[in-house]
């Protein structure tokens, strides 16, 4: 047997440094700054993100930044990884990007998405069903748009949209506001029965707390079947090369628009904080462990899924 033994040793040292190679993050790695322009959906996915790169040994460290500033953090270097390229709507930061060969796609995280305006139901019934028929009963919506924070790429939209003579939205203003404020907003219209049309989007929970009716005629500024969307991950150039085990996460880490409703439902209507409902919702689904650690290690190189699942106890 002695004459094996000397290339068992040798496949033995081969397989520890394919291992170390594929955990070799460097020191660097260990932190992952991410963004969050204050949007649900991104809290949500943050979040599932923190809670399973603390997991696997790093530290995720989540800056709150809006659309412009952020885009402008990741072309600076000053972020490594954000989860919240929705396109077509931002078209014109990842041109921007693109032409400075300042990201890396990553990988797209969720396919099925929706970006527009709309109405509530009960408006709807009463003929508003596109964005020509607003200006008909511009009295009714008091002349305004509710839309979401200042600067974010929907808004400037909007104001294209006011702007557009097709439209004779002449006179009307653009209200901005966050997310949240926005939402409330319309809550009350709701309870009111007024009429309001506002910034509506899919995965969020508002598509089962409202009633409501997506408008037609905004394929030039959202794109087509209502602003239908793709969400894409992006990282600073050369993150991957120097994060490859955390690069290899952030691919495996795609979603779907009902993990996404139920995760913002937590958020916004049970009033959970982002990484208690990341960690029951890895609770209710450990199966999904299996998807978004495949091939993945800790930061020391051990096995990640191992890792993950002793922190969360499962």
């Amino acid at each position: 047997m002695s004459k094996f033994k000397p290339l068992m040793f040798a496949l033995a040292a081969a397989l520890f440094t394919q291992g170390s190679a594929i955990a070799a993050d460097s020191p660097g790695c260990a932190t992952v700054k991410l963004s969050d322009p204050g949007w649900t959906d991104i809290t949500s996915t943050n979040s599932i993100a923190t809670v399973l790169l603390e997991g696997l040994g790093y530290k995720a460290d989540v800056k709150s930044l809006s659309v412009p500033i952020g885009y402008e953090a990741l072309k600076n270097k000053e972020t490594d990884v954000f989860l919240g390229n929705w396109m077509p709507a931002q078209q014109k930061f990842r041109d921007d990007l693109d032409k400075a060969s300042a990201v890396e796609v990553i990988v797209k995280n969720l396919v099925g998405a929706k970006f527009t305006l709309a109405v509530p139901n009960y408006v709807a019934v009463e003929g508003v069903k596109s964005f020509a028929d607003l200006s008909k009963h511009a009295d009714q919506f008091e002349s305004k748009i509710y839309g979401i924070e200042p600067g974010a790429p929907a808004n400037q939209n909007i104001e294209k949209i006011i702007g557009d003579e097709k439209f004779s939205l002449s006179g009307w203003k653009l209200v901005e506001s966050g997310e949240q404020a926005m939402l409330a907003q319309v809550d009350r219209a709701n309870r009111g029965k007024k009429w309001i049309a506002f910034l509506a989007w899919a995965p969020h929970p508002m598509n089962t707390k409202f009633d409501l009716t997506y408008l037609d005629g905004g394929d030039a500024y959202f794109g087509p079947n209502y602003g239908g969307a793709e969400v894409y991950t992006l990282a600073r150039k050369g993150w991957s090369g120097e994060c490859p085990n955390a690069a290899k996460f952030f691919t495996n880490l795609v979603f779907d628009l009902s993990a996404e409703n139920a995760l913002m439902g937590k958020i916004l209507d049970d009033g959970q904080e982002g990484t208690a409902a990341a960690k029951e919702w890895i609770k209710g689904h450990p199966d999904q462990l299996n998807v978004w650690l495949k091939d993945v290690t800790t930061f020391d190189g051990a096995p990640g899924i191992d890792a993950v699942r002793a922190s969360l106890k499962l």
